[in-house]
């Protein structure tokens, strides 16, 4: 099978099996985590600022390769958990995964080797970094997605049989439960509920793992793949290229369209930002409207009453002119945007990943394939 996304080493420091971000690697990765993150995973700017202040207070984050994790090394992974717009309204202070994290040592009496990222996008690829510096943890370069997804059972860790549970959910006001599920369609059912008591959003230390295990299970390198992702728009912008297709070339990726957005329907539901957005061609793409369906991430794209993309590749709305990614929460009327799909993870691909994010998973009774085939174009290897 093909292998989609490799890892690109941005500078000489990302060839290394350790480094150290700087505020350039930061900039470079919350746009890239958002481009990743499908218009999930949380405001990328909230989460660039805790970053930023961890960095002005002295502290250092450090990013280890995946292959640094010994196997019997203990690896969490932390995250925000909710509806992403409810977090624009509160903004976190970057304290919250930690007190989690914290609970989670406790009820396993073993302090934590390494921080994971649990999902590539906007705040989720940031909070790890957050609670890496403020603990003096290594956060490895990997997750469990590659991408963003909505549920919690949506992550390799899954496939590869790693239990959710036990795993720790807080709020800002300090409650906070340990949650031991028979499997982790329950963890996601049980979490859900609490987060919504919470007010909307919760933050999580869950699917703790020992080393040989994540290694097998994990997305490798999408911290890494983020930066380069961001490097590249940032770099292109400088040099007076088109950053959209610097993007595309560094993510195989592939234009569907480009227009205005004439219609948004968004609706917290469950626990969820489930809604569609619609947007009416311009340039070559006139006469054609685009629908995108969405649950916190994008998931299905439809021109004209056909399918174009859906999960598990990954669907970004970008803004035409910048190339800069917009979240599903800052979706609006009037917006001049360009829509891009990229190849998901091959570990998506197999059969067990389509059982449990698949169009058919979401409720869509369409068959998944794969990106480079619908737009019948051969994906540079």
């Amino acid at each position: 099978m093909m292998i989609i996304f490799k890892i690109y080493s941005h500078t000489t420091q990302l060839n290394m099996v350790r480094y150290h971000l700087s505020k350039t690697d930061v900039e470079d990765l919350v746009v890239g985590a958002a481009i990743l993150g499908t218009g999930g995973g949380g405001d990328p700017y909230i989460g660039k600022l805790m970053v930023i202040q961890e960095l002005e207070r002295g502290r250092r984050i450090e990013i280890v390769s995946i292959d640094e994790a010994d196997g019997d090394a203990f690896i969490v992974p932390v995250a925000a958990m909710g509806t992403p717009v409810v977090l624009m309204e509160k903004i976190p202070s970057g304290k919250e995964a930690l007190y989690s994290l914290r609970l989670l040592e406790g009820y396993f009496n073993r302090r934590v080797d390494f921080i994971s990222p649990i999902e590539a996008g906007g705040v989720n690829s940031t909070i790890p970094l957050v609670v890496g510096a403020e603990r003096g943890l290594p956060v490895i370069d990997a997750d469990g997605m590659g991408r963003a997804f909505p549920e919690l059972q949506m992550v390799t860790f899954h496939i590869y049989g790693i239990k959710a549970t036990p795993m720790a959910i807080s709020d800002e006001r300090g409650n906070a439960a340990i949650l031991d599920t028979v499997d982790n369609y329950w963890a996601e059912r049980i979490a859900r509920a609490i987060t919504v008591k919470y007010g909307g959003s919760a933050w999580i230390a869950i699917y703790p793992t020992f080393g040989k295990l994540y290694r097998d299970a994990a997305i490798k390198g999408s911290i890494s793949l983020a930066i380069e992702v961001g490097k590249a728009l940032r770099e292109a912008k400088l040099a007076g290229r088109n950053p959209v297709d610097a993007l595309l070339d560094v993510t195989h990726g592939f234009e569907l369209f480009k227009g205005k957005i004439i219609d948004v329907q968004r609706f917290n539901i469950g626990g969820f930002a489930r809604g569609e957005a619609v947007i009416e061609g311009l340039d070559e793409y006139k006469g054609s409207r685009l629908m995108i369906r969405f649950q916190n991430e994008n998931l299905v794209a439809i021109k004209d009453n056909e399918v174009v993309a859906s999960v598990p590749d990954l669907i970004t709305v970008l803004d035409s002119e910048s190339g800069k990614p917009i979240t599903t929460e800052r979706l609006r009327y009037g917006l001049r945007v360009l829509v891009i799909s990229m190849p998901c993870n091959e570990k998506w691909r197999t059969s067990k990943g389509l059982e449990t994010v698949g169009p058919r998973y979401f409720g869509y009774d369409i068959d998944y394939v794969p990106i480079e085939v619908r737009v019948k174009r051969v994906v540079k290897p």
